[in-house]
């Protein structure tokens, strides 16, 4: 389970990282990282956000996805900047997929996320 300071709860926090944070697509996940600025208070814990659309599934699948991704978020937590956003999203191919190609996925993602960006790139 997700520790409760880790969750993301406000719609302006999904909007914010989503429109202005890094992306990294694979065919189970999307994940945006917004890194905040010198204006976040430092020892802010980084906050992780779950979009898991119907096209995923019913809601039995739907949820059985979510708590597969929060499963396999939480040993990243210490990898996250502090204070920054991260928005995972679930492709509909998330639904049937094994534990070890979200996990596969998940983790790829959050390596080219937290990458330091290159000249020229966000």
């Amino acid at each position: 389970m997700l520790p409760s300071g880790n969750r993301m709860r406000r719609r302006e926090d999904f909007t914010l990282a989503v429109r202005r944070g890094r992306r990294a697509g694979r065919p189970t996940v999307v994940v945006h990282l917004l890194r905040q600025d010198d204006a976040a208070p430092s020892g802010t814990a980084p906050l992780v956000g779950f979009i898991v659309a119907r096209t995923v599934g019913n809601a039995v699948v739907r949820n059985r996805v979510r708590r597969r991704l929060r499963h396999l978020v939480r040993p990243h937590l210490d990898r996250l900047p502090q204070g920054s956003l991260l928005v995972v999203r679930a492709n509909p191919r998330a639904g049937s997929a094994r534990h070890d190609e979200l996990a596969a996925d998940l983790e790829s993602a959050l390596d080219r996320v937290l990458r330091p960006a290159s000249k020229g790139r966000r």
